[in-house]
């Protein structure tokens, strides 16, 4: 009998001896001091936020020692600033901006995904290119449930605050992207992901074909609908031709980031298996404890 409870012992030891070394990897990034090349990462909080529901969201975003980040926050005037939003808006979701090396591309992570209940990450990241934020790696977070329209506004305050000034049209335009890429998720019988697929694929034929003319971004719209078999009204058809008419109008080189309209096309297709992916991930824990239970079960009868 000491035999088997020792066997027992030796065999729940590896498993959590296992998930305790993962977790201890997963927390080796605390110990990192300030990088002097590309500086500290900079945090946006929302001005709604409370003292408690402050210091959640510096948890959630990893914030360990608030010497070594720059800390802003974003009010409704802001919001009424750089993207012509209500000024008596209320602010809640809040990001983390940490530079990265030039060719780094742009990463976005949706910290509490829970809780941003319109804007995807490949819908932020496609925004952020078309304003022209690179090289980054963007984490949002809300401790309560917002649409997430305001963390762009954080995004483009942490910029300026630091000198590097993105251009006004960009912004709003990319704040204009957003708000149709949330429209038809809502209104036009299609989701998320088929947005953000849309939004990638026109902004790379656009990219291809350089159109000269509203014609000719009408005609890019129609191919790429009919390419992955979407279908909208016309009022959303024009919707999505006179946003990339104004995308075509700014001379935006998506050449440069065709790296990240791939990446994010290729994480939209991943996300249409996500949930079997998951059920499977499941299933294969509950058959490793169904497995422990019987090895248990066995030894001691």
């Amino acid at each position: 009998m000491l035999k088997r409870f020792t066997f027992i012992l030796l065999s729940l030891l590896i498993i959590f001896g296992f998930i305790g070394n993962q977790a201890s990897l997963a927390s080796t990034n605390e110990g990192e001091g300030i990088n002097e090349k590309l500086g500290v990462p900079i945090v946006v909080y929302g001005d709604t936020l409370s003292e408690s529901q402050e210091k959640k969201v510096r948890n959630l975003l990893e914030v360990k020692n608030q010497a070594n980040i720059d800390e802003y926050r974003v009010n409704g005037q802001d919001i009424a600033n750089y993207i012509d939003g209500n000024p008596n808006s209320r602010m809640f979701s809040s990001v983390k901006i940490t530079p990265k090396e030039k060719g780094s591309g742009l990463q976005v992570n949706l910290v509490t995904p829970d809780n941003i209940t319109q804007v995807t990450k490949e819908m932020y990241k496609n925004a952020l290119l078309t304003a022209g934020v690179q090289n980054a790696t963007v984490d949002v977070a809300s401790p309560v449930k917002v649409s997430g329209h305001s963390a762009l506004t954080g995004i483009y305050k942490a910029y300026d605050e630091k000198g590097a000034k993105l251009d006004q049209e960009r912004m709003k335009v990319a704040n204009e992207e957003l708000d149709v890429a949330t429209k038809l998720a809502e209104d036009a019988g299609i989701n998320q992901e088929q947005v953000s697929e849309l939004i990638s694929a026109i902004k790379k034929e656009i990219a291809k074909q350089n159109p000269t003319s509203k014609e000719e971004v009408e005609q890019i719209v129609n191919e790429q609908l009919k390419s992955l078999n979407i279908e909208l009204s016309a009022e959303d058809r024009q919707l999505l031709t006179n946003l990339f008419n104004k995308i075509r109008s700014l001379n935006i080189n998506f050449n440069e980031v065709q790296k990240q309209l791939d990446e994010i096309t290729s994480s939209v297709k991943d996300l249409v298996n996500d949930k079997g992916f998951w059920n499977s991930v499941a299933n294969f824990f509950n058959s490793i404890m169904n497995a422990i239970s019987k090895l248990i079960n066995s030894l001691l009868s």
